[in-house]
């Protein structure tokens, strides 16, 4: 059974002494402000969320999207939290809007690692790694779970790696976040070599740890004191990390198909119905909201708050499986209203995500990003036989190498230089890799 007082450590990650407690300002509220100010957050921008960016300046990009899931986990957060006060924390100092604080920050960074084109981006890195031209040279000299990592390679655990390490104190801490918000962040706390997981655990779905970050997740698994799942690299999640996929889903579920209602993908009539199934029946000033556009976004705002409260009283009613570890599935798909969530997820599927529109642009993703790829890995080859054994670089190689500035005249371990690769071309934006893939084309 995890304990509430482990869980809500305020110790931040790579500092060496603790913050004051400032109740104005506590420690999670901090988190949320560093995220907020960091460049990896501001790019998030200039991301595709599920509609490319020049459809429509309406669309929702990956920030907007990050926002608004931080402001539905706050109210998740502070519902669970006067909860778990009254059962476990009476007498202490916490307040519910801590628990809120901690769940936005969560819920802030949890795309934070999402490559440029949307989830796409990430199945085109994976297949580059695995099934592109050379890809068995590429993993000469990596561990299987080095290998592994690239060739399954997760935003999620992109995301950790910037938040401990890539952002401010680079290799230092990262954004120095409390062990608490980092652990309700971990959606997915494994590394990606591990086999069996148990059946019906969402945490143990996709990997969410690299090798390169295994040490930092044992460091706050310790801290936190989550449960181990049988494997020294394979845990439980942080209780809140339940709360803030919820965000998430409940904001991706309601929020796509009013953006394809916006954008013409989806019919008035069948997207009304489906809202007005979540909320059980029209809400009592319906009808005085006239254009049809404006009935979608205030059908949108009552279904996100129906659903804020039938998920709390989930997670109230099944925290004690939460904290033993024994919770199956998502709070989302516990709700009465789950089959509806499926006929969203596949209508979604049908007219949004496989819409002529799209598989376009995807099919520019995975140009422009393959073609990145296979520039900076020449590159970075280049520059190891160079560092190895002397052999003159390229030019071409020469110039690109002055985009990896860090430590390059000594010999870095593939590895981690493969990991400098993922790292640049993930944490482009959109238009950034366009850009990039022009300029490396030479088209003017």
């Amino acid at each position: 059974m995890m304990d509430w007082n482990k869980l809500l450590s305020t110790r931040r990650y790579g500092q060496d002494h603790d913050d004051p407690v400032i109740a104005s300002r506590s420690p999670f509220h901090k988190d949320q402000d560093r995220i907020v100010f960091s460049s990896a957050f501001r790019r998030l921008q200039d991301k595709t969320q599920v509609h490319t960016l020049a459809e429509s300046d309406y669309v929702r990009t990956r920030l907007t999207h990050s926002m608004e899931v931080a402001s539905v986990g706050r109210s998740l957060g502070a519902n669970a939290g006067q909860v778990i006060i009254d059962r476990h924390l009476k007498g202490s100092d916490y307040s519910p809007a801590d628990f809120g604080h901690i769940v936005s920050a969560a819920c802030l960074a949890h795309d934070i690692g999402n490559p440029p084109f949307g989830h796409f981006g990430e199945e085109i890195i994976r297949h580059w790694f695995k099934n592109g031209d050379g890809a068995a040279e590429r993993s000469e000299g990596l561990t299987e779970a080095q290998k592994r990592d690239l060739e399954m390679f997760e935003g999620n655990a992109q995301g950790f790696r910037i938040l401990t390490k890539l952002q401010n104190w680079r290799n230092s801490g990262g954004l120095r976040l409390t062990y608490a918000t980092l652990g309700a962040f971990m959606k997915y706390p494994r590394t990606s070599i591990v086999g069996d997981t148990l059946p019906g655990d969402s945490g143990g779905k996709k990997f969410g740890v690299m090798q390169s970050e295994r040490d930092t997740f044992r460091e706050i698994a310790g801290e936190l004191e989550l449960l181990q799942r049988g494997s020294e690299d394979y845990w439980s999640r942080h209780p809140l990390t339940y709360l803030v996929e919820a965000a998430d889903d409940i904001c991706y579920s309601i929020v796509d198909i009013e953006d394809g209602y916006k954008l013409g993908r989806l019919d008035y009539k069948e997207t009304e119905d489906l809202m007005i199934r979540i909320l059980g029946s029209p809400p009592k000033r319906y009808a005085e909201v006239e254009d049809p556009s404006e009935r979608i976004s205030y059908l949108r705002a009552k279904c996100i708050g129906r659903l804020i409260g039938e998920t709390s009283d989930i997670f109230k009613d099944c925290e004690g499986e939460i904290l033993a570890g024994n919770f199956k599935g998502d709070l989302l798909h516990h709700s009465r209203r789950a089959k509806i969530f499926d006929e969203i997820y596949a209508l979604c599927q049908r007219e949004i995500y496989r819409h002529p529109e799209r598989i376009q642009a995807e099919l520019s993703g995975a140009e422009i990003l393959t073609t990145l790829l296979e520039a900076f890995y020449d590159a970075n080859l280049d520059w190891e036989k160079f560092i190895q054994s002397n052999i003159p670089m390229p030019p071409r190689s020469t110039v690109l190498m002055t985009l990896f500035p860090d430590g390059k005249d000594q010999p870095v371990p593939r590895y981690d230089w493969l990991l400098g690769i993922t790292d640049f071309v993930s944490g482009m934006t959109d238009s950034f890799a366009v850009r990039q893939f022009r300029e490396i084309r030479g088209i003017v």
